[in-house]
């Protein structure tokens, strides 16, 4: 790891937990997985985050819970929200907003390295959490697996190359996230998803992650990802709608 990835990892060690044993939220909250699952139909996993290190264009005005009322009204299958403090503006307190707001599956994204974070994510009400193979060296990625097994929370494991979804595929139950962006130096290749996607098996939900900045971009990876997530185009002022809707046309067969 190198840079804003090193950064990032060295705060979230050094970062309190919230109140790990709070009860999480209760209620028939839907799988993500099962939300996302269908290569035959893109599903939209709607990010809420308040700033990022990538980006300096967002719209400081956007209220949590108008912007994931646009969400649901524009039919995502699920929620994304970036709980990172150092570098996005984040905390536990958007995802206790959001879950309280909203009945859609809930992932709390950020630099997991811990696995009192994991119990810290449910305990919080999440659905599910995002685990980054560049993040979790040696056994720290089996650790944070089994921490999220223990306490039933489902796992979206991110990759940006061929190691890390050799280290992502052997974990059957967690779903794939495909990211373009390089993590260290920032940039995106939205062919890294076409790549990496051919050999992530039918069977598995695949998540297609950054870089899908206008509905057209979506053309590429139909058929390849059951979910595309998307958060800076839609914390800028994108339209939520517009991306779901151009995802049906063009997941329609007729």
């Amino acid at each position: 790891m190198n840079g804003l990835l090193n950064d990032l990892v060295s705060a979230s060690l050094r970062r309190d937990l919230e109140d790990p044993e709070l009860p999480a939220a209760t209620g028939n909250r839907r799988s993500l997985l099962e939300a996302l699952r269908g290569r035959q139909q893109l599903s939209l996993l709607a990010e809420f985050k308040r700033s990022s290190p990538s980006d300096p264009c967002f719209d400081a005005s956007v209220q949590l819970v108008e912007q994931l009322q646009r969400y649901e009204q524009a039919g995502a299958a699920g929620i994304s929200v970036l709980t990172e403090p150092t570098r996005f503006g984040g905390c536990l307190a958007d995802l206790r907003t959001a879950v309280a707001s909203s009945e859609l599956p809930m992932l709390r994204k950020d630099f997991l390295v811990r696995p009192g974070q994991v119990r810290e994510s449910q305990a919080h009400g999440a659905t599910a959490v995002l685990l980054i193979v560049r993040c979790l060296p040696g056994n720290q990625l089996q650790e944070l697996v089994s921490a999220c097994r223990d306490v039933s929370l489902e796992m979206l494991i991110e990759c940006h190359d061929e190691q890390d979804l050799d280290r992502a595929l052997p974990y059957g139950d967690a779903m794939i996230g495909i990211n373009n962006r390089n993590l260290d130096t920032l940039c995106i290749d939205r062919d890294v998803f076409t790549r990496l996607a051919q050999s992530v098996p039918a069977g598995r939900v695949v998540v297609a992650e950054s870089g899908y900045a206008e509905p057209c971009h979506l053309d590429a990876i139909v058929g390849l990802a059951d979910a595309v997530l998307i958060g800076s185009a839609l914390m800028r002022g994108g339209d939520a709608a517009a991306f779901q809707q151009h995802a049906r046309a063009i997941g329609d067969p007729s």
